[in-house]
């Protein structure tokens, strides 16, 4: 890490002057609040950059988001509410106890058994107040947050003993979101389809889990796939004087499959 302790001391001497007397009048306007939507943009620059592979993007999110851990944590300072030091201390004595196959006498040979023993000592902990499920985000997207629940769920035994129960399981969502829909002789429910859709992508994200995937991350993967693919479609028509609009389904689709072969 080299001289990191003094770079990170520049770092934060760089927020306090930012926010002090002749600082930057909009940094030291902002406050908690004002910072979240930038705290939330940036980590998801830093996750587009992982997706990416860009080593050179992700070294500069990194410290976009490290530039917003900074201020949030010089604001708390302000507010004397904790100091950095604080939120130091709190994260290294958390990931102590956390890790007593570490720090401690503990032996856990496998990612599994450490994932149960962290979950099992969260939900031991005389300070904690709440539910087990309090610590995933109403914050977080849709995806994430399924996959996370399922996780803490699982950590205390709360789980499908197999990969086939949740196949299984997947199976019987598709079956009812057909029931919801129906066979198009009659209005759909959409309340009810809304709910089994809901079932069926949760299941879906319990599956990932099972199979050691991040659906969140399987999903954005996806998701560039099919923007390389569509952007290749967009491409081949312009070179061929048409626009989108312009091109049949069939032409789409031979290019699409183009794409595919690339």
């Amino acid at each position: 890490m080299g001289d990191a302790p003094d770079r990170l001391q520049r770092l934060l001497d760089l927020v306090a002057r930012l926010r002090g007397p002749g600082g930057c009048p909009w940094d030291r306007e902002q406050r908690l609040v004002d910072l979240r939507a930038y705290l939330l943009e940036e980590a998801h620059e830093t996750a587009a950059a992982i997706d990416a592979e860009d080593p050179d993007a992700l070294a500069t999110e990194l410290g976009d988001l490290l530039f917003q851990i900074a201020f949030l944590g010089r604001i708390g300072e302000e507010l004397q509410w904790f100091s950095v030091d604080d939120v130091v201390d709190r994260i290294e004595r958390k990931m102590i106890d956390r890790h007593p196959h570490v720090f401690g006498d503990d032996r856990l040979e496998t990612a599994a058994e450490v994932r149960r023993s962290w979950e099992e000592r969260k939900a031991s902990d005389p300070e904690r107040s709440g539910s087990l499920l309090s610590g995933v985000a109403h914050s977080l997207p849709a995806l994430v947050a399924a996959y996370r629940l399922t996780q803490k769920a699982a950590g205390v035994g709360f789980d499908w003993p197999d990969t086939g129960g949740v196949l299984d399981k997947l199976v019987e969502e598709i079956d009812e979101l057909r029931g919801a829909i129906g066979d198009g002789s009659a209005e759909i429910d959409q309340q009810r389809t809304l709910e089994e859709m809901g079932d069926l992508l949760f299941s879906v994200a319990n599956l990932a889990r099972h199979l050691g995937i991040d659906p969140e991350a399987a999903l954005a993967a996806t998701n560039l796939k099919f923007r390389r693919r569509f952007e290749h479609i967009e491409r081949r028509l312009k070179e061929n004087g048409q626009t989108l609009d312009q091109a049949t389904l069939d032409e789409m689709e031979r290019l699409w499959v183009e794409a595919k072969d690339r």
